[in-house]
């Protein structure tokens, strides 16, 4: 193979040549073919008798129908698979159960033992791996050598050193159970370290499901797992279509669902695991940008530009299709870009000197075209030079001259197709980037620090890269926002979403028939009627009569429906107060007031965000007693346990005011040569629904106080049956310096304000503290447009600081963003693609 960029003439030569003579030399060059040996593969697959099937407690099992596993690049049969019925389902998961007792159970050492002799012998079989992922996804050889094989090894290196050291660094945490690991056909072995990974070092038992295409490397993986001796059950395999996958969501005794896909399966995902109590992560699909300012080393970006978006034939779900230019350097720019795309080779994916191979099938290539051809259509132009051979080949396409408001540009393509605009000024620039449904990754290539760094925080997505494109790391998360999913993979975070707090039980929660029924009738008004007798004073007049209101934008509104809900002490006798009954036009009051705020809040210093959170506490503290009684005489507590829920409350939010410049982030140890750091942004606009229970003060505040403190704005519902606790906060909050809009109140029916909130566009995330029909409700309707969500039915004791503070809100009230930063003389550079 001869490589033209490293290719250096001695000095001698290079004086006596000419430039039209080097022209020449340079043009008459050509690779040569260089296949890499595919006989072990079929060595492999040949002493399985050419067919594969369920992989269960360590053994397999040949049962079902048989289908074929198809090789992209030329249409050949590799192998054939039983489709496993879903009776193997039940016995796989009999068998995870059964191994999860003794795997959870095991000393961290031994644990961690497992992981590495995974590690060990992946490393040792990865040529085997290189070729079997190759022949089966149609990847380019060299991609899956350099890229995707290394990194599944890391995972498991990565997550064998916190097996070893889980118990002292998470203390307070243990495994979930059982767990549903869904992946894709395009990168089959990575997703499939990156999801297992974690799980068994943490003390999970997985079952698996890789793509019904892309088989192969699973149960080479499988072969793996045997021969590193780890006991049987702990990892199962199922073949299986959407049936099968359906399956292992809606079993109750599954404890935690991780799947890599499309949103629109994802979406899916989050209505059927809806009120049941289980973990969900998703890592969906994405329409990445890609900025490049004028400021930008050209070159080095064009680079980065090909690797982000031609690898695995643009077959990616974080890939840079969006590339946004700056206007004064656009035309030079894109000339550029296609001067490059000339340059790329397309062909058989076991060829060592291909950039690009086949497509995944035929169905997917006729989704490409049909894309490009709307572009033709909408009139935008078309450039595609390379040639491709017969069959499932596309090939690297730009198009240029497209309206924002395309489909090429909203929506996401999956293919070598990149779409190119203009921007003027970053703002513009970053406008255009945050114009879309998704929020996976993206790039920006600039030499200006302060620039490139400011885009970076400005975009909304969970993975930066400056001056690169595909950075990966197990010891960084990877993860998206809005409808490109939630929760992270990789890094700490990721450890998360495979456990629990010790304090919480394991186990699913039931949604009944009767729950699924009422579904449709769920959060309709149900005003109750005003009580017969009125207010008093202790003078025997009636009591001058204060106006129910909301507390929306920093200011007191009349509810706009002009009706009102009585609220009566605990033993029934005495109206206490009224309180406005909030509809949807209050609940969409209160979110526009939130979204103007939540920007300029998110922005400013935590310092300030936690001097008005300690300035609350201190006007709290002032009337306390006024709070003790109120408390006593909504719930009947009696005024020194009133006097200690304030105490509480008080206390909580000196806990967020001290934890507001202490969880920003950190610095994290990957391979790359430059600086990894995972930024804790805000979720953004967060709807929030308090509980019932009998601290409806203390519940209040620990629900908002970690979620304002991180910067977020926020849109609550307190407890219906108490709402006067937090509706005796708007004179505190008033004098507490905290800007308009950031804490705004909708009292009213709780299901009413939930519904609202969890339907709406402009909401970002959703907290429920309730039932479980409500639990239920709200995930159903989030998954509208992807909100994360926080619901808990099993109810909190609010004086324990372990289930009342701490963490687990912080989490909750942020966003995990993971920047990357090259080092060097040269930062740029195409990045270490996955």
């Amino acid at each position: 193979m001869l490589s033209l960029r490293t290719l250096s003439l001695p000095s001698p030569l290079h004086r006596t040549l000419s430039t039209p003579s080097i022209t020449s030399l340079f043009t008459s060059m050509s690779y040569g073919p260089a296949p890499e040996d595919d006989s072990a593969a079929r060595s492999w697959i040949k002493s399985h008798d050419g067919k594969f099937g369920a992989f269960i407690n360590g053994e397999w099992i040949k049962e079902g129908e048989v289908v074929d596993n198809v090789c992209p690049s030329d249409g050949s049969i590799l192998s054939q698979t039983h489709q496993a019925p879903i009776s193997l389902l039940d016995r796989a998961i009999e068998s995870s159960e059964i191994a999860y007792k003794s795997w959870s159970t095991l000393p961290p050492h031994h644990r961690a033992r497992h992981l590495y002799s995974i590690a060990r012998n992946l490393q040792k079989h990865s040529r085997l791996l290189s070729v079997i992922e190759s022949l089966d996804n149609g990847k380019p050889i060299r991609e899956v050598r350099d890229g995707d094989v290394g990194l599944a090894v890391r995972h498991f290196y990565y997550h064998a050193g916190w097996a070893q050291v889980l118990n002292e660094e998470m203390p307070n945490y243990s495994s979930l159970g059982v767990v549903s690991q869904i992946i894709p056909w395009n990168f089959p072995l990575l997703m499939l370290a990156w999801k297992i990974a974690p799980a068994l070092s943490t003390g999970n038992t997985v079952i698996l499901k890789p793509a019904p295409n892309t088989r192969l490397s699973a149960f080479l993986f499988a072969d793996i797992l045997k021969e590193s001796g780890l006991p049987g059950g702990v990892v199962n395999v199922v073949s299986g279509d959407n049936e099968m996958a359906e399956a292992m969501v809606s079993d109750t005794r599954i404890d935690k669902v991780a799947f890599t896909g499309s949103t629109n399966v994802g979406k899916h995902l989050q209505k059927e695991t809806a009120g049941r109590g289980i973990k969900l992560s998703l890592e969906l699909g994405g329409k990445s940008p890609v900025i490049v300012y004028d400021s930008a080393d050209l070159d080095g970006a064009v680079e980065g530009l090909v690797n982000g978006i031609f690898y695995n034939q643009g077959q990616v779900c974080c890939a840079g299709s969006r590339l946004l230019v700056q206007e004064n350097i656009y035309e030079k720019f894109i000339e550029k870009v296609k001067r490059r795309m000339s340059t790329l080779r397309v062909g058989s994916s076991l060829e060592k000197n291909i950039d690009m191979a086949a497509l995944i099938d035929e169905t997917q290539k006729k989704r490409i075209q049909e894309f490009v051809e709307i572009g033709r259509e909408e009139g935008a132009d078309v450039y595609q030079q390379t040639e491709c051979p017969d069959g499932c080949y596309y090939p690297p396409t730009l198009i240029t001259n497209v309206q924002s408001t395309s489909r090429l540009v909203q929506e996401e393509i999956f293919g070598p197709v990149l779409v190119a605009q203009t921007f003027r000024t970053p703002t513009e620039a970053i406008k255009l980037a945050n114009n879309s449904k998704y929020g996976l990754s993206a790039g920006v290539w600039t030499e200006q620090l302060g620039l490139a760094l400011e885009t970076a925080l400005s975009v909304k997505a969970g993975v930066l890269w400056v001056n690169g494109h595909n950075n990966f790391d197990a010891a960084a998360g990877f993860g998206g926002y809005k409808e490109s999913g939630f929760g992270r993979e990789g890094g700490k975070e990721g450890l998360y979403e495979y456990m629990k707090l010790k304090w919480k039980s394991r186990g699913q929660k039931t949604v009944s028939d009767q729950i699924i029924a009422r579904s449709d009738n769920w959060g309709k008004e149900t005003l109750a009627p005003l009580p017969s007798s009125p207010t008093s004073s202790s003078t025997g007049l009636p009591s001058v009569d204060r106006t129910p209101k909301m507390y929306i934008g920093g200011a007191q509104k009349r509810p706009d429906g002009n009706y009102v809900l009585p609220i009566m002490s605990h033993d029934g006798e005495t109206l206490l107060g009224q309180v406005g009954a909030g509809n949807r036009k209050d609940v969409r009051d209160a979110v526009q007031a939130a979204n103007k705020a939540a920007l300029g809040w998110g922005k400013r210093a935590a310092y300030n965000r936690s001097q008005i959170l300690f300035f609350i506490a201190e006007n709290l503290s002032i009337r306390k007693e006024e709070f003790a009684k109120r408390l006593d005489a909504m719930t009947g507590c009696g005024e020194d346990e009133g006097m200690k829920e304030v105490e509480e409350s008080i206390s909580r939010l000196f806990t967020y005011a001290s934890y507001a410049d202490k969880y920003g982030g950190s610095v994290q140890e990957t391979a790359f040569y430059g600086v990894t750091t995972s930024v804790n942004e805000p979720v953004g606009v967060i709807g929030m629904v308090c509980d019932d229970g009998e601290r409806p003060l203390l519940s209040f505040i620990s629900m908002i106080a970690p979620a304002i403190v991180r910067g977020n704005a926020v849109v609550v519902a307190p407890s219906e049956k108490y709402p006067l606790a937090a509706t005796d906060l708007y004179q505190v909050l008033d004098t507490s310096d905290l800007p308009g809009g950031v804490l705004n109140i909708v009292t009213g029916e709780s299901a009413v304000i939930a519904k609202t909130l969890a339907e709406h566009q402009h909401i970002d995330g959703v907290w429920y503290f309730g039932d479980v029909e409500g639990c239920y409700n709200v995930q159903k309707r989030a998954a509208g447009n992807m909100k994360r969500t926080f619901v808990c039915s099993e109810g909190r004791d609010w004086m324990v600081k372990q289930q009342g503070e701490g963490e687990e809100f912080l989490r909750e009230s942020s966003e995990v963003k993971n920047i990357w930063m090259p080092m060097g003389e040269s930062m740029s550079g195409a990045g270490a693609a996955y």
